[in-house]
């Protein structure tokens, strides 16, 4: 029997084993591709010396086509919490490798258990993605765990800020999860999104088409509007998910933080007088209002590249956190259109879900005058700007309604009155709307109507009403005497 000093030993060679990732190897042929580990991000992504890693020593239990021989250490995922400018946060980051990233069920478990802690202790949580999907040989039990994350990814919307980062290829399932979160972060020349990959497309349509072209990173920041950051690098692109941080609260209970700075809330600029051309056809930048009228000159642009004809960035009034919704007159002159109505929606939604006061600056002519179709479009998803989250409505709105009902009632009784009848040629039967209306009226006298006795005779030839059966409500007197009562 070891003792416990072997023990312990034996604890810290599998520790460094794990460590090692999937070997040196592989580790070089990341790095050649210009990409960090996952271990190197989670280290530069927290505060140096907070970062405490979960269930490092979890193994799968996969038996299939030889699963069992293989060890795969720390099942290809890190898992755990630190601190990011000294706010607790979780995070988990895919190990590519280590069979790839791919997710197996206790791959997903690990992230499950990191994704319901975040939500217990209400912390931002972080996704950084490299993985080439679902690990085929434990086939249901890896779907099952992408289902288990999207559970939770739905379940933390609008709770705690959820944010991914995409720093591979992220395929097939893989995808979903990203989708679905607050904010994406891509990087360029190495990041890829994409439900099915170039190869797959071309067995079925015969189109060659690169991975970059498919789903790169300025393919979704430009023209499917999935992902809203691009980086330059993965320094860079962790450096602004840190800043982006600054600017949220922890969860939808608490306040962002407030930051202190030196920038005079007196302060008057005078090139406001002058930055608005007095040519109501010429354009300007709204961004450089922006800048003269946020503390420092400072904001970080959300979707900087999509639909640019509006501008949605986070800045600060007096050190607290805001979000702005601007027109931008320097593109198709600040109209609106389906992708600006989308972009401005879905970051309206978050403003509103975590409490951050929205500003707006007003440039707009119109909504975009193209096509039929595209000008409904626009329409109906520049609603989704007004008409945010239903809230149950109060005694006052319920009282108002009912007002609003009677006003209603008295207009179909004075349009569908025997002179305006005459007048139309209209006939003077009354149909069971109007019998609701002439009910309320206080000169209508209301009919008597006595009820007919049970016909008890065994030859009546009337057919018997069947238990279900489906009748027309303008045959059903019961109906029309309901309706008319619950209009009272």
């Amino acid at each position: 029997m070891a003792t416990v000093q072997e023990k312990i030993a034996l604890m810290h060679t599998k520790k460094e084993h794990i460590l090692q990732g999937g070997g040196k190897a592989r580790i070089d042929k990341q790095h050649e591709k210009g990409k960090m580990t996952a271990r190197e991000r989670i280290e530069m992504f927290f505060d140096e010396g907070t970062f405490v890693e979960l269930d490092m020593f979890v193994k799968h239990r996969c038996t299939n086509f030889g699963q069992d021989k293989k060890d795969l250490p720390g099942e290809g995922v890190v898992t755990g919490y630190g601190t990011v400018d000294g706010r607790f946060v979780y995070a988990f980051a895919q190990d590519f490798t280590v069979e790839g990233g791919s997710l197996g069920e206790k791959h997903a478990h690990k992230i499950w258990k990191v994704m319901d802690l975040a939500m217990k202790m209400g912390a931002p949580l972080i996704g950084i993605n490299d993985s080439g999907g679902a690990r085929i040989q434990e086939a249901v039990d890896a779907l099952s765990g992408y289902a288990g994350i999207f559970f939770r990814n739905t379940a933390a919307s609008g709770v705690i800020p959820q944010i991914s980062v995409i720093m591979g290829p992220c395929a097939g399932g893989a995808v979903y999860s990203p989708a679905i979160t607050d904010f994406i972060y891509m990087v360029k020349n190495t990041s890829q999104m994409f439900i099915t990959g170039p190869a797959v497309i071309k067995s079925v349509t015969a189109e060659e088409v690169t991975a970059e072209e498919l789903g790169g990173a300025m393919t979704h920041n430009t023209r499917s509007g999935v992902a809203h950051f691009a980086a330059e690098d993965e320094k860079d692109c962790i450096e602004q998910i840190r800043y982006l941080l600054s600017f949220l609260p922890s969860n939808n209970l608490e306040d962002a933080p407030i930051v202190f700075n030196e920038d005079d809330p007196d302060r008057q600029d005078e090139e406001l007088n002058t930055i608005i051309p007095d040519n109501p056809n010429a354009p300007y930048d709204m961004k450089d209002v922006i800048r003269m009228i946020v503390d420092n000159g400072e904001f970080y642009e959300v979707h900087q590249h999509f639909a640019t004809n509006i501008i949605t960035c986070f800045a600060r009034f007096g050190g607290r956190s805001v979000g702005i919704i601007a027109n931008q007159p320097a593109v198709m002159a600040g109209c609106l259109d389906v992708d600006a109505s989308d972009k401005s929606a879905r970051f309206i939604r978050f403003c509103d879900a975590f409490n951050i006061p929205l500003v707006n600056l007003v440039d707009v002519p119109a909504s975009c005058p193209a096509s039929t179709k595209n000008t409904t479009e626009s329409f109906v998803t520049a609603r989704r700007c007004f008409t945010l989250t239903p809230r149950r409505p109060s005694r006052k709105s319920q009282s108002s309604r009912a007002r609003l009902t009677a006003a209603r009632i008295s207009q179909c009784a004075a349009v569908n009155s025997e002179p305006i009848k005459l007048w139309r040629g209209l006939p003077l039967k009354s149909p069971s709307w109007d019998l609701r209306a002439r009910r309320t009226s206080s000169s209508a006298k209301t009919p008597k109507r006595t009820r007919r006795p049970p016909n008890t005779s065994k030859n009546s030839r009337r057919p018997t009403k069947q238990p279900n059966a489906v009748m027309p409500t303008w045959l059903s007197s019961r109906r029309k005497l309901a309706r008319s009562s619950s209009l009272r």
